[in-house]
């Protein structure tokens, strides 16, 4: 797995097309609102303490500071984190430079603790989540994002990205990294979170797509939708249940 790129695309995070990030941005437009959304629904239209391990250049740490959540992001790159900051219009997220499998955080100290595109990076995705429930206050919330495991994601996500999407380089990534919808829930049942839902999701079909696979370049108007099916990626959250007596 090949996580040293993204210290390298400084400004590129949030302008270039011609490079996977641009794929990233689209995924964000379609699960920020839903999961800013979800958090109000779930917790109340309230400011929440929120938690975003490898944020990267912060399209959601950013997004839900400008709601008016207290936002924290981790993240292991300080380029990125840089970045980040850059871009932090609402200047009051608090970033960190730290890691995913041991975080700097006390026992139940967020609202929301959220792992988009990041359990599919880490060589042991149930350490990651143990950590997550641990700085997670009981009933709070725990969304994840990641790849199926099987031919089709292997097929679109991995080599279908390496041949229609410019500058995208090796190893971004790996299917045996990738993780099943049934281990990630049980990973979360082992730490007391219980999923609540299960979006599968997908790129958009249309003109977008069909200009990327021309180009090699992301139009700034492609975009995922969620879908039924989850053999490609997909998206979902878990409530930290109460410490039985």
């Amino acid at each position: 797995m090949n996580n040293d790129i993204y210290s390298t695309l400084g400004a590129r995070w949030y302008e270039a097309s011609d490079d996977p990030v641009a794929l990233l941005r689209a995924e964000a437009r379609l699960r920020n609102p839903w999961l800013a959304q979800t958090i109000g629904t779930a917790l109340c239209p309230r400011p929440c303490s929120v938690l975003d391990i490898g944020c990267g250049g912060g399209f959601l740490t950013n997004h839900l500071a400008k709601l008016g959540h207290r936002v924290t992001g981790l993240d292991s790159a300080e380029d990125s984190l840089a970045v980040a900051r850059e871009y932090d219009a609402s200047h009051s997220v608090h970033y960190d430079q730290g890691d995913a499998l041991a975080l700097p955080y006390e026992d139940g100290a967020f609202d929301v603790v959220c792992a988009m595109d990041f359990l599919e990076h880490v060589e042991d995705p149930g350490r990651a989540i143990a950590e997550a429930a641990r700085v997670l206050a009981p009933s709070g919330l725990f969304f994840f994002h990641t790849f199926n495991r099987n031919w089709l994601s292997w097929l679109v996500v991995i080599k279908g990205v390496e041949w229609f999407v410019k500058n995208t380089p090796a190893d971004m990534h790996v299917l045996r990294l990738f993780l099943k919808p049934e281990e990630v829930t049980a990973m979360c049942r082992l730490h007391r979170l219980h999923t609540v839902q299960l979006l599968g999701s997908r790129p958009k079909l249309g003109a977008p797509f069909l200009e990327m696979l021309r180009t090699g370049s992301v139009p700034k108007d492609f975009e995922f939708t969620f879908s039924p099916s989850t053999l490609l990626a997909y998206t979902g959250y878990a409530r930290k249940m109460p410490q039985l007596a």
